[in-house]
């Protein structure tokens, strides 16, 4: 970013430092001179991989999210462990959720998840040639796996079933890469 169009801290205050996210108020000078304030929640960061099985489909978890107070169905994923690779959280998350390792697994880009409040990036993968190999689940996940088309997906992604960013940005780059 341009030094001209950049913001600069020039103070901090800690709200709130939790297991897994921290919240902090900037004071920060902008590029015309003014003085405000930024809330800001650090993320460790976080991989999301959709996984293709031999038949073509895609697996996805349905578990229930707080925040949304639903349930959502959404590709696996999960947060990054302090100076944890994303290559092997990726893995490891999707033994964890699905009870399957791939034997391919390819980064295809990343987001940042809503970057006006949180550091927050998650790292997308595709991940192909599937076999068992779980690894237990966290204590504080109740999930299922399903098992659904490519082309299922992309249309709960149209019908609004599907509506969490990691989900959506890594089903369409996989589609757009396979033609889907």
């Amino acid at each position: 970013m341009s030094e001209v169009l950049g913001e600069v801290s020039i103070g901090k205050r800690e709200v709130y430092s939790g297991r897994v996210v921290h919240l902090d108020v900037h004071e920060v000078r902008l590029p015309n001179g003014q003085v405000t304030k930024r809330e800001l929640v650090t993320h460790p960061g976080a991989v999301a991989i959709v996984p293709i099985d031999m038949d073509g489909n895609v697996l996805m978890v349905r578990q229930f999210r707080f925040a949304a107070g639903r349930h959502l169905l959404e590709i696996p994923a999960g947060t990054l462990e302090k100076g944890e690779d994303p290559d092997v959280c990726a893995v490891r998350e999707l033994r964890e959720e699905t009870g399957m390792r791939p034997d391919k697994i390819e980064k295809i880009g990343g987001l940042f998840v809503a970057p006006g409040y949180t550091t927050e990036y998650i790292h997308l993968y595709y991940a192909t040639e599937l076999s068992d190999d779980p690894l237990p689940q966290d204590d504080d996940e109740a999930i299922s796996v399903q098992r659904i088309s490519l082309a299922e997906a992309l249309r709960l992604i149209e019908t609004g079933e599907i509506t969490d960013g990691k989900s959506i940005t890594g089903l369409l780059r996989v589609a757009r890469r396979l033609g889907v």
